[in-house]
């Protein structure tokens, strides 16, 4: 039996390393999608916070703000129009805690670990708000077990919501993920809104909601789906979603538009890759195209793209 030596080793791990395939081609600091144009607080230097009370009063400002180390027990922090929320260095986060972006315009979140909830509420909740770019962040709880619903979700959008990109995040060790629209009943508010694009995120241990869509436009593509129980992007209640270049492993119901509501959705599939215990369930095929441009990683090297340059400590402040 061969047994191959150290420098063999290395020299392999190089050159999958450098290998075209796992050449990043999207930029990994670049705002595109739906949430295009979106400035936040502006480029100011801003305001630094290192405690609960130090982020809740520059939120009642907006403008730029700049989050030092861990801030834990804060509750649900509301954020004003025209607000960057940006973690410094690798370390920044939000635990026990969590941000609501309702009704208002122009939000920016980036690099930052939420981690835990309140009870019943959402790490980050966008309601009826428009121009929201959530980047490079981690979200998580406790992962699935105990009470499904004592938290809720990790990054949800409601009522009316729009203009969105939701791109390079960690969603892991949760029920239920991302939910776009909050009740079946909502046609009114929600149709014609709710545009968003997730895209290079990786999603991990989540049960399900990656994303659930109601109503809504979604764009989703060049993302990494690992061991998720349940089912994976679910398009409902007419939803019309476009998924390209993903890949899909150990993901329940990849793509499915019959599952659990009065209506089925849209979808359209197109260059991605499922394994054995991924198959898509598409009962009606969508017809989405979007107009802006993008830069898509092939599926096939996208999830060791996105586990190096998704989540915190890629884009620092």
């Amino acid at each position: 039996m061969h047994i191959p030596t150290l420098a063999t080793i290395l020299s392999t791990s190089a050159l999958v390393a450098s290998s075209p395939l796992y050449r990043r081609a999207a930029a990994v600091d670049e705002l595109v999608g739906y949430a295009a144009g979106t400035t936040g607080g502006g480029s100011g230097d801003g305001t630094t916070v290192s405690s609960c009370s130090e982020l809740t009063a520059a939120a009642k400002k907006g403008g730029v703000i700049k989050v030092k180390g861990t801030l834990k027990g804060c509750g649900i922090v509301k954020l004003t129009s025209n607000t960057s929320v940006l973690g410094v260095g690798s370390d920044a986060g939000i635990e026990e805690g969590g941000l609501q972006i309702k009704k208002v315009e122009n939000v920016i979140v980036r690099n930052l670990k939420f981690h835990k909830s309140p009870e019943g509420k959402d790490l980050i909740d966008i309601d009826n708000s428009s121009k929201v770019w959530i980047d490079h962040n981690d979200f998580s709880n406790v992962g699935i077990t105990g009470d499904k619903d004592f938290y809720d979700g990790l990054l949800d959008a409601k009522h009316g919501a729009d203009s969105l990109t939701f791109s390079w995040n960690k969603f892991h060790d949760h029920w239920k993920s991302s939910l776009v629209g909050h009740s079946d009943s909502n046609a009114a508010e929600d149709t014609g809104k709710l545009h968003v694009t997730y895209h290079h995120n990786h999603w991990t241990n989540v049960n399900s909601r990656l994303p659930s869509i109601r109503f809504g436009t979604a764009h989703i593509y060049s993302s990494c789906y690992v061991d998720n129980g349940v089912s994976g992007i679910n398009s409902r209640m007419g939803a019309q979603v476009l998924v390209e270049a993903t890949e899909f492993k150990g993901t329940k119901r990849a793509i499915v538009t019959d599952l659990d509501s009065k209506e089925d959705g849209f979808a359209v599939e197109r260059d991605n890759i499922f394994d054995d215990a991924s198959k898509p369930e598409i009962t009606q095929k969508g017809s989405l195209e979007v107009e802006y441009k993008y830069t898509v990683d092939a599926a096939a090297g996208v999830c060791a793209i996105v586990e190096k340059s998704a989540g915190v400590g890629v884009v620092t402040f």
